[in-house]
């Protein structure tokens, strides 16, 4: 018998951040067949409602109040908990983001359900839904099945494939009325020190810079790069450590944790710290002036050579390619 299984619904400047239908995947998975219903909290995000249907939601229930305009955790953790009330759920599944790994251990305590965070991989064995989860910095991976409970999770973004957008699907779309009180958190004013553009834990390529970068300035040639791929730049922590840019890049045990479908990192020695961060991604690049440094040792690809000679030449050969293309 089938479950029913909320997922929540992430948004942020007014669209859907992709991590929402990687969730709705996992969803039906965890549902095996039963019902996946979205969930979306903010304010006007009804608009948003059918994008999640489209990508596989059955059906979708908002939650609106001035008061959550911007994230708190007391004003999401009422307005999810009235969802949760209203339908009785067997599954939920958030994004392995910053706002579900706050809000998630939250919600799985007012409801008494274990949680299973950062999921790579959500499949059934013998009729029971296995999640596989890395542990110990990504040097080795668990697999745990819920017995009994609320089968709720995170996943991470960037591992699961969504399911394939279809405009003919229909849902219904419903508000739930929820009174938002007593917020002991205010958020007065967002100040964002991210770079435009790509966000990097969503990001299909990146290009890294370590402390071989030099300066803020030796990031530039990277920013050329992935302006070309069409992806993000993210830094070491030694990188952030010495001001060459911001913390917001950082990559790593004590940063974000990234599963590009390619990375190239230029400058970087390649810290366990770091390798925690990125060493799941699917195809890793390596520039680097020390045959030696232990980030070949992750490479599918290494270069020995300095990277203010390398990656111009590899910025000159994709628009090259990318020109043919048109």
């Amino acid at each position: 018998m089938g479950k029913k299984v909320l997922v929540l619904g992430e948004a942020r400047d007014g669209q859907l951040r992709n991590v929402s239908f990687e969730a709705i995947a996992a969803g039906k998975k965890v549902a095996q067949g039963g019902e996946v219903i979205g969930v979306l909290i903010g304010v006007s995000v009804a608009s948003l409602a059918n994008e999640l249907i489209q990508y596989g939601a059955d059906r979708v229930l908002t939650v609106e109040d001035e008061k959550l305009g911007q994230y708190t955790s007391d004003g999401f953790s009422q307005a999810f908990m009235a969802v949760v009330e209203q339908e009785q759920p067997e599954g939920i599944v958030f994004g392995h983001t910053a706002l579900g790994k706050d809000l998630s251990p939250k919600i799985a305590a007012k409801i008494g359900a274990g949680l299973i965070s950062d999921a790579t991989f959500v499949g059934e064995e013998d009729g029971e839904i296995v999640f596989t989860r890395p542990i110990y910095s990504g040097k080795a991976f668990e697999k745990i099945t819920a017995k009994e409970g609320v089968v709720f999770s995170t996943v991470r973004p960037n591992n699961i494939e969504p399911l394939e957008k279809d405009t003919s699907r229909t849902g219904d779309v419903s508000e739930i009325s929820v009174s938002i009180t007593d917020l002991r958190t205010v958020i007065q004013d967002v100040v964002r020190k991210a770079a435009d553009g790509v966000d990097l834990s969503e990001a299909k390529v990146i290009i890294a810079g370590g402390r071989g970068a030099k300066s803020e300035e030796g990031f530039k040639p990277l920013k050329e790069l992935a302006d070309v791929l069409g992806g993000a730049v993210g830094a070491s922590r030694g990188a952030c450590d010495a001001d060459y840019c911001d913390y917001s890049l950082q990559i790593g045990q004590t940063g974000k944790v990234v599963t590009p479908d390619l990375y190239i990192a230029c400058g970087i020695s390649g810290a366990i710290q770091h390798l925690a961060g990125m060493s799941n991604s699917k195809v890793i690049v390596a520039i680097n002036k020390d045959p030696e440094a232990n980030i070949f040792n992750v490479a599918d690809y290494g270069i020995v050579g300095d990277l203010f000679e390398v990656v111009p030449m590899l910025t000159e050969e994709f628009k090259k390619i990318k020109a043919a293309q048109v």
